[in-house]
């Protein structure tokens, strides 16, 4: 077989016809990422739920268990990604006759064609079950972040907000409201104050007749002057709005370091992808190295030798 003008010999004539990917490699070497990507992301998932304490003050911080869970993530993608790599690049074909360059391509690309593979078997296996851990846990996070205003707004009286026949308590209340409040039951008291706060805070201020009225309820039950009932009213409303005005502060900041963390894990998340697909693809030529380094066993003393393919 006469060289080409480069000084290397062109490759068979079969070769040209044939496909210069081996998806048996390929599918073997993405059948053991995703089996071993599987395994560390359990296991990294069992010991991070042993570090987490629902107590506070004890057990990892949200910021060790985010940085730790990001570390494990690469270490998994290196690893298997690295082993599936390997595997295709050491159990494709080999190419006789090949130009080295042409080898190293095809090697990588076998690496990085199981690497894809591997992506997506896991992303179907294990991120849908995975995703229902962390939907979970994001929506009682949310439960928790919001939960201090619709507990503080439910405490000044959210029934003027629901959707029964109560809606209309604060109008009803209106009716029959004059200045001598009758002795009612402490929980009608207390039902009356509910609707009219949940009204007022909804409007933004505590008319004149309300403050009236609910001054005129507390003076009745504690013996205070009907001045002293008037700043107590006051002083009471405006620890309610500062108290639901909190509440709400704490959810938005709640819920913007929730978008900061979604956004730095998805960068980070995209890094050890990108890790794992170089691993996939340097582990490929290393094993497609080892899988050209023929070896010849010795069938019988006085036979020639038989090349291990």
């Amino acid at each position: 077989m006469n060289r080409s003008p480069d000084g290397f010999y062109p490759a068979v004539e079969e070769s040209s016809s044939v496909s210069g990917v081996s998806w048996g490699a390929i599918f073997a070497g993405a059948a053991a990422a995703a089996a071993l990507s599987m395994i560390l992301v359990l296991l990294g998932f069992g010991l991070g739920f042993s570090a987490v304490s629902p107590w506070a003050g004890e057990g990892v911080s949200a910021k060790g268990l985010g940085i730790s869970t990001i570390v494990w993530l690469a270490v998994t993608q290196i690893i298997a990604s690295g082993m599936g790599g390997y595997i295709a690049g050491r159990l494709r074909v080999k190419w006789a006759n090949m130009h080295g360059d042409e080898v190293y391509f095809r090697d990588t690309a076998h690496g990085f064609l199981a690497w894809c593979v591997a992506t997506l078997v896991t992303a179907i296996l294990v991120v849908g079950s995975v995703s229902s851990v962390i939907s979970g846990g994001v929506q009682a996070g949310a439960s928790v972040a919001g939960g201090a205003a619709s507990a503080m707004t439910q405490a000044a009286g959210t029934a003027a907000a629901n959707t029964d026949s109560n809606q209309y308590g604060y109008y009803i209340d209106n009716l029959f409201r004059d200045d001598r409040p009758a002795s009612v039951s402490d929980d009608a008291a207390h039902g009356a104050v509910a609707r009219i706060f949940a009204q007022s805070l909804a409007n933004g201020q505590l008319s004149a007749e309300d403050r009236t009225y609910l001054a005129q309820l507390v003076a009745q039950r504690t013996n205070l002057s009907q001045a002293d009932a008037e700043r107590r009213v006051d002083e009471i409303y405006a620890r309610t709005q500062k108290a639901i005005a909190d509440a709400k502060l704490k959810a938005q900041q709640a819920a913007d370091t929730a978008a900061k963390v979604a956004a730095v894990t998805s960068l980070w998340m995209f890094v050890a992808l990108l890790a794992g697909a170089f691993f996939a693809s340097f582990a490929a030529t290393f094993g497609g190295r080892r899988r050209d380094a023929v070896e010849y066993v010795e069938v019988d003393t006085y036979t020639t030798t038989t090349p291990v393919r």
